[in-house]
């Protein structure tokens, strides 16, 4: 993947798709433009989404957003409005948009912000587990998350695999004893220490409400939640649908946090579906 530098930093990011034949700069297929959560890498959409937009003729883009290396991990510190002001300058950088725009959790508000403050570079945008503000829970949880990265304490590996899969999986895919028994493997193999990169994004203001704002947003949006998503409850991403003018709502039943790799072929539908409308 290149570094590009955009917006004063060191930007990790991927483009897959053809252009159109003999055209120099932009490509005649429309460019998805993917926003991964926090403390993940843009690499997981390659999983699922990617291979289904590419197949149904999109270009896609993945990137690391900045706290995930090789992209700049501002440890220091950064904000929402970074985060948007990256992703507004890779889409400039790559010189093809208006972009169609999805993102999930943290992805999905830099999405839903990128969709307020640069309307001119969204085409339409895409909110997995989006969300205009949180509930006393989800603000006590990321509270708690910065309680435990400073004091330096590791839980047991096992221990943190099934507090993982608790607060990211459906109740439906851990009754599955095969699946359970694969995430719970693969949590424990990708666990380990915090980096300063993903505490800085943990770190951000969890205080926000953005119900009055999100009222002034005109591009066509979707809001897609998980039933059964404990971190960022449906009632939430429905609520972003009801705010913005025009916006619709999908629900992924059987589905957690992590619904766009527990139930892919749903949620690539979603996508698509909307995208080529």
């Amino acid at each position: 993947m290149p570094l590009a530098t955009v917006n004063g930093i060191s930007l990790n990011y991927q483009v897959k798709g053809d252009r159109a034949k003999g055209t120099e700069a932009k490509g005649s297929a429309p460019l998805v433009v993917l926003i991964m959560g926090t403390g993940s890498p843009g690499r997981v959409w390659e999983l699922h989404q990617v291979p289904a937009l590419l197949a149904a003729g999109f270009r896609v883009c993945t990137f690391d957003n900045r706290g995930i290396a090789p992209s700049d991990e501002s440890a220091a510190g950064m904000t929402i409005e970074d985060l948007v002001a990256d992703t507004a300058g890779l889409i400039e950088l790559l010189d093809e948009g208006p972009a169609l725009v999805a993102g999930t959790s943290m992805g999905a508000r830099v999405a839903q912000e990128l969709t307020l403050a640069r309307p001119d570079l969204v085409r339409k945008a895409v909110f997995m587990a989006g969300h205009a503000r949180l509930d006393q829970f989800q603000k006590t949880l990321s509270l708690g998350e910065h309680e435990l990265d400073a004091s330096g304490v590791k839980l047991p590996p096992k221990y943190e695999a099934a507090l993982t899969a608790v607060m990211n999986l459906s109740p439906a895919t851990l009754a599955d004893v095969n699946a359970a028994r694969d995430w719970l493997d693969l949590f424990e193999f990708t666990g380990g220490p915090v980096t300063p990169g993903i505490r800085a994004q943990r770190r951000m203001d969890h205080d926000f409400d953005r119900v009055q704002a999100y009222k002034s947003i005109q591009v066509p949006c979707l809001a897609v939640g998980f039933a059964d998503d404990r971190m960022i409850p449906a009632y939430l991403t429905r609520e972003v649908a009801e705010i913005i003018p025009g916006a619709r709502y999908q629900e992924v039943p059987d589905a957690g946090h992590f619904g766009y790799l527990e139930r892919p072929e749903t949620v690539n539908k979603i996508l698509l579906d909307f995208f080529s409308e």
